[in-house]
């Protein structure tokens, strides 16, 4: 159940290398879809601008639950976190599929009321961006260098599976369109 907690809205260019600095070592992805929340634990993302727009761009598996989420939501929040909790959240949605279990609920996480989307951000998580997906693109698999196939997409592991590493990414261009910190 969706929560109205305090929140202080935020200047994202202020706090562009702590984000960049979560990313790098994780930080979740949470959509919402027909009354479903799900959140994903992500570390390939970038920040940018795009057709004078504030840009987070994410890279999902095709094969993903959150994959499908996406297609259907069009939205998403990026939720970053501090400390060992934290840790412990993006381990436990690094490994677990959204099809077959409830992430949030298995994990007591409490859902945020979103500003300017439908989608929630995590009270545990507190650093939320909000985005639009505004375009999305399948990577071309014909043009990726040969050495990054065979590290990123060697194809052994099916993508019915939390870890499969054969299907690529679709790349999901959103919009930031609101940024908070759950106090």
């Amino acid at each position: 159940m969706e929560q109205d907690f305090k929140k202080r809205e935020i200047d994202v260019m202020e706090h562009l290398e702590e984000i960049l600095r979560a990313v790098k070592k994780g930080v979740l992805v949470t959509t919402k879809s027909n009354g479903q929340v799900n959140s994903m634990t992500i570390s390939w993302g970038q920040i940018g601008f795009e057709w004078n727009k504030l840009i987070f761009t994410i890279y999902i598996r095709t094969g993903r639950h959150t994959h499908k989420m996406l297609e259907d939501s069009n939205e998403f929040t990026l939720n970053i976190g501090f400390g060992k909790k934290t840790a412990e959240i993006l381990a436990f949605c690094g490994t677990k599929s959204g099809a077959s279990i409830d992430k949030i609920e298995e994990l007591g996480l409490r859902l945020v009321s979103g500003n300017k989307i439908t989608t929630p951000g995590i009270k545990e998580l507190p650093l939320t961006l909000e985005c639009k997906v505004i375009y999305k693109q399948l990577q071309d698999k014909n043009v990726i260098l040969e050495s990054l196939t065979n590290r990123y997409y060697p194809k052994n592991i099916k993508s019915d599976n939390p870890s499969s590493n054969c299907d690529y990414h679709t790349m999901f261009y959103g919009e930031i369109v609101g940024a908070y910190i759950v106090e």
